[in-house]
């Protein structure tokens, strides 16, 4: 990019002989990594060449991840580097705009991604890969049903249904305390029969 337009938008309040003073301090102020990450010339910045952006190679993750889905076999890179790169946030704490904009966008390209990992484990038999990629999912938005509805089936398949419960306990507590909701009719057919039947007594029948 520019260096006017640099410092133009870093300092969009400052005068323009200012802004160039600032991105001049800037630059120089630089610890080791960001002189190695940035070429830096008289009339442009940019990426050095050898920089990689973390971005990009987990989106790459995300869409291998589901056009792998599509065609019915798992990703061929390893599960849990997927899940790992899949689980940051982009840019956290940061407010502006744009930045909120292309979280967003992530944030709902990952958990797609996610989702469907979780589900093409269930398929292959990897349950505790596809409880790991559920709890990233579900950890990602705990508020968000089809994440739980792929914990759920994860426990399940492991042949864990006390945690298929508790999962869906925890979930309908939230979702009722933050949002007033209640878990929808497909998410109550995943744990209909684990909830032991009550004598008159209130006691678990036997």
């Amino acid at each position: 990019m520019p260096r006017p337009l640099i410092a133009g938008t870093l300092w969009p309040a400052s005068p323009e002989h200012s802004a160039h003073a600032n991105l001049r301090s800037a630059l120089a102020r630089l610890h080791q990594a960001g002189r190695q990450a940035l070429e830096i010339g008289t009339a442009k910045v940019r990426l050095a060449p050898e920089t990689t952006v973390d971005l990009h190679g987990a989106r790459r993750t995300a869409l291998h991840i589901l056009a792998s889905a599509e065609a019915g076999r798992l990703p061929g890179c390893s599960v849990l580097e997927a899940i790992e790169a899949l689980s940051a946030d982009l840019l956290p704490g940061w407010y502006d705009d744009w930045a909120l904009l292309e979280a967003e966008d992530w944030r709902q390209l990952r958990l797609h991604a996610l989702e469907t990992l979780a589900e093409r484990l269930i398929t292959a038999r990897r349950h505790a890969d596809a409880v790991t990629a559920a709890q990233a999912a579900v950890h990602a938005d705990p508020l968000r049903e089809s994440g739980q509805v792929c914990l759920v089936r994860a426990h399940l398949a492991q042949g864990n249904p006390s945690e298929a419960l508790h999962a869906f306990e925890r979930y309908g507590r939230r979702l009722h305390d933050e949002l007033g909701l209640e878990p929808t009719e497909r998410l109550h057919r995943l744990v209909a029969g684990l909830t032991p039947s009550r004598r008159g007594d209130g006691r678990p029948a036997r």
